[in-house]
């Protein structure tokens, strides 16, 4: 058994590990030992469908000190005026540059893929490599768990209902290399199932010939709301003070859905029928006429098996051509884990938060590992403080649990000049792209501060309502 040391051990090199390794070689002079499942860097992404994109702009996704894309607009497509949004592959790529362009020549870092964390045995963390070489890691500050919500896509397991012999049931992975049918069945009601639905229609199927089986709606975000870069900043500011307005007016939990979908803060595909999920999927207004003309949407439940011919549900049976295609897209998607204290002595656990931003919530969180609070046992309590857990949402409910827990942390930050100077500059920061200088932050910080508390205040009060 070998032995090394460093200052941090951190679990896995998807999109969080990556992001707080990038963070802190560049704030510290720290050590970092990398440990990850994987054959390379990107956690799920190297797992994922062949036609995903981001669907939040390539300009703030990624790692901090490197730049992913080319900060170019979408000319034409349904994501025409917008920040361009890097595919699977542009990502996968991304990350190995990262890891053989930044972190590796560093000399902070030292990357173990394909091995499997052991956990801590008599107090040392372990993990075993491929060759089955088994290595002990003594760590001198932290050990970081950067796979606590790991992100679960269609293609890493098998379907969670029943297929009979004779069914094509197939993951989003396999859908290019599909001949054509007759009817595509999609079964899922998240982002999977709706860039797959858009696949199709961009790809000439028309949309009579889909079949969409969404247990629950969702409510979504409008993208042109979430655009980096100084000639979006009016839509986007427009935005915040509409969702202050919704609050500040709300007199119940559901009318504020309401209000914040009158504004265009929130968005349905089917405006007949009320959201039972949220999820933060993020679409333009070309997407979402697309999505409107599929009219064979199935809301029966889950699915509990499929036979040829036919799709049992909990709530009953539908009739599909024998010979129809099935496309799996019912993962979870990013883990739902329960929410624990980001700190704690000799670890880190990586969370959210920021609302459904785990990129830069991991940056921010080596940020403030890297903080000087001033030495003794409260450390952690203060840096907790500055970091609360905003957990993943899936109800809408969660809209206003994840506000009130990101006003916080936002309204924390502010109180940090340090914190907040370098928040203007952090390129994961969709906020910083923006701003001229300190100057405007500060002019900008002094406007949203007093709404922040205000929509704190209220939100508190409608979720005690109930």
């Amino acid at each position: 058994m070998r032995t090394i040391e460093a200052d941090y051990l951190v679990i896995g090199a998807g999109a969080m590990g990556m992001a707080f390794a990038d963070t802190l070689i560049t704030e510290t002079d720290a050590t970092v030992v990398i440990v990850d499942r994987n054959d390379a860097p990107g956690g799920h992404w190297l797992s994922a469908y062949p036609y995903v994109r981001l669907h939040q702009p390539s300009a703030y996704y990624g790692v901090n000190s490197r730049k992913l894309g080319h900060d170019t607009i979408d000319a034409s497509g349904w994501n025409e005026g917008f920040y361009e949004l890097a595919g699977g592959s542009e990502v996968s790529a991304y990350y190995d540059a990262v890891m053989r362009q930044h972190l590796l020549p560093s000399g902070q870092v030292s990357y173990f893929p394909m091995s499997e964390y052991l956990g801590k045995i008599d107090g040392v963390g372990q993990f075993r490599t491929l060759s089955g070489e088994d290595y002990r890691v003594h760590v001198r500050r932290r050990i970081v768990d950067a796979a606590y919500l790991s992100i679960v896509v269609p293609s890493m397991r098998p379907p969670a209902y029943d297929v009979a012999d004779g069914v094509t049931c197939i993951p989003p992975n396999g859908l290019p290399r599909q001949g054509l049918a007759d009817q595509y069945v999609i079964v899922g009601a998240g982002k999977t199932s709706m860039d797959t639905c858009l696949w199709l229609l961009r790809h000439g199927i028309p949309a009579q010939r889909l079949t969409w089986i969404k247990p629950r709606d969702s409510w979504l975000l409008d993208r042109s709301a979430v655009q980096p870069g100084k000639s979006f900043a009016r839509r986007v500011l427009a935005d915040f003070a509409a969702q202050c307005r919704a609050i500040k007016q709300a007199t119940s939990i559901d009318n504020l859905y309401l209000r914040l979908e009158a504004a265009g803060c929130l968005l349905r595909i089917d405006e007949t029928i009320e959201p039972t999920m949220y999820r933060c999927a993020i679409v333009s207004r070309g997407e979402l006429d697309q999505l409107r003309l599929i009219r064979n949407v199935v809301r029966m439940g889950r699915v509990q098996s499929v036979q040829p011919g036919r799709v049992v549900l909990d709530g009953g049976t539908i009739d599909t051509d024998p010979n129809a295609l099935y496309v799996d897209c019912s993962a979870d998607g990013i883990g739902l884990r329960e929410a624990t204290p980001v700190f704690s002595p000799g670890a880190i656990t990586l969370q959210s938060v920021r609302t459904c931003q785990p990129a830069f919530s991991a940056a921010v969180t080596a940020r403030v590992e890297a903080m000087d609070f001033g030495g003794g046992d409260t450390d952690d309590d203060t840096r907790n403080d500055y970091c609360r857990p905003v957990p993943h949402p899936t109800n809408p409910v969660d809209w206003l649990t994840m506000s009130l827990a990101f006003n916080h942390n936002q309204l924390r930050w502010f109180d940090d000049p340090d914190l907040t100077h370098w928040l203007n500059r952090a390129r994961l920061n969709a906020v910083s792209h923006m701003q001229s200088d300190d100057e405007d932050a500060r002019a900008g910080a002094a406007a949203v501060i007093p709404r922040l508390r205000a929509a704190n205040d209220k939100l508190a009060q409608l979720l005690s309502q109930g």
